[in-house]
């Protein structure tokens, strides 16, 4: 629910403001003068003040600079006498989002306050969002043909427009956090914020309070009130991608959280409503950690209420032409390259590799190919050193993983090991080494990266 603080040191004026508002559905709390809103502002979160300019001692612009102190990306608007509109216009080079001076019409204030918490929201999300899911011709910009993805079309389909939480499982790289997407922007949420949270990449002291948010002072290093994800996530969809990764104890405040719809920052004494659909994606079997204790069994079967598994590319192969093809137009485009197609021999490499990193190892493959190809079509030349040790032969089969491992008896381990150190080379060469973004390229968390570095002593 959107929180709006009223200030005014007219009494009538507050509580006209504040039966207004309340009628729109907002949580309104309302101040006597700056000074009372600044105590408010330090101890609760807000979405919005409505403020007048002209106030005794801590005055409407006095406020505004301290409330951006407390909240920088709060909105905040300024009610002012028509003498003084030229002040009005200083406060919004000051930060203010709007004015609107008295007597104002009811209608226009409250247009002003949905545009203002609009722009808010679509900041957040904008900030949050990496890439929005495509939708081209009402589909989903996700390639697949095979039969196990039209029956994962066929899901996403139907739990769209539900509120009910729904897991995603699949080897890292095989798009979850597409399906997700997916699901949030073809369904009843898509003008609410989709909040995407790799839980895996959050320091494991700093989960609750990104999630659920913290006061200030709550713990060392609490210097500002912090309003967490699922806050910020409000109306729409907040997307745990390896959710196993989850900490036991931030695991308990996510089950209460999912049980009562209220979030309680660290150090509050207040809960805060919150209509957040879950959407968990995990690379681990949860039935396996929960026999383990090291996932929560009641939080399991709170998030897995819908599953939906995505089979890794080497069991759809009917996919990976139709992916190869739209990443080589992708890149081919970007690249200002005029590359039509694959040769036949690239295309039996494409067709009789193994796939360990899945589609996002494929389009890695692609746009390293794109970035180095000199020709019009793709040769096997252009492909990563990896892929040799699944060449297809002419028909378009390849070794799987027993043909490996009869083929080269005894050396299977350090086989699998000479593939991995290759793809994170590529990876880290395809991301100039930018090791957040090959952590992206590769599905893996940053400590599962360093770790390999360390232990094939890769330069990056």
């Amino acid at each position: 629910m959107i929180r709006i603080l009223v200030v005014d040191d007219d009494k009538s004026m507050r509580e006209f403001l504040e039966l207004m508002l309340k009628r729109e559905k907002y949580d309104v709390v309302c101040a006597k003068d700056g000074a009372d809103a600044i105590l408010l502002l330090k101890e609760n979160y807000f979405d919005l003040i409505l403020t007048d300019l002209m106030m005794p001692a801590i005055n409407g612009l006095e406020l505004l600079k301290k409330a951006k102190e407390i909240y920088p990306d709060i909105r905040v608007i300024m009610i002012t006498a028509f003498g003084t509109i030229e002040t009005a216009v200083d406060a919004m080079k000051l930060g203010a989002y709007d004015y609107i001076t008295k007597p104002f019409n009811n209608d226009d204030m409250r247009l002003r306050i949905r545009r203002a918490i609009e722009s808010q929201r679509i900041e957040h999300e904008n900030i949050r969002l990496k890439q929005k899911l495509g939708i081209t011709d009402g589909k989903w910009d996700i390639i697949g043909v095979s039969n196990v993805m039209q029956e994962v079309f066929n899901l996403i389909d139907r739990v769209k427009d539900t509120r009910t939480n729904v897991l995603i499982s699949g080897e890292s790289g095989t798009g979850k956090e597409l399906v997700a997407r997916a699901i949030h922007y073809q369904g009843i949420r898509k003008d609410k914020p989709f909040i995407p949270i790799n839980c895996g990449a959050i320091p494991e002291n700093l989960v609750e309070s990104e999630l659920f948010g913290h006061k200030r002072g709550a713990f060392t290093g609490a210097v500002e009130n912090k309003k967490g994800l699922f806050l910020e996530a409000d109306g729409g969809t907040i997307f745990l991608d390896e959710v196993s990764e989850l900490p036991l104890q931030t695991q308990v405040k996510l089950l209460r959280t999912i049980q009562d719809k209220k979030i309680k920052p660290i150090g509050d004494s207040v809960e805060y409503p919150a209509d957040v659909r879950i959407i968990s994606a995990t690379n681990k079997n949860l039935k396996e950690l929960v026999k383990d204790s090291g996932f929560r069994e009641d939080l399991f079967y709170r998030l897995n209420v819908i599953q939906i598994e995505i089979k890794p590319l080497r069991e759809r192969k009917e996919d990976i032409l139709p992916l190869a093809r739209r990443f080589l137009d992708k890149y081919s485009r970007e690249f200002g390259k005029g590359i039509k197609d694959f040769s036949q021999e690239a295309v039996d490499m494409l067709k009789g590799y193994y796939y360990p990193g899945n589609v996002r190892e494929l389009e890695n493959i692609v746009e390293r190919a794109v970035a180095i190809e000199s020709t019009p079509v793709v040769l096997p030349e252009s492909m990563p050193k990896g892929m040799t040790l699944f060449v297809a032969d002419s028909r378009g089969t390849g070794y799987t993983l027993e043909d490996i491992a009869l083929k080269f008896s005894g050396v299977v381990d350090n086989l699998l090991d000479t593939i991995e150190k290759g793809l994170i080379e590529d990876a880290l060469k395809s991301c100039a080494g930018d090791r957040t973004k090959a952590c992206e390229l590769l599905g893996i968390p940053m400590r599962s990266l360093r770790y390999r570095i360390k232990k094939y002593n890769i330069m990056d």
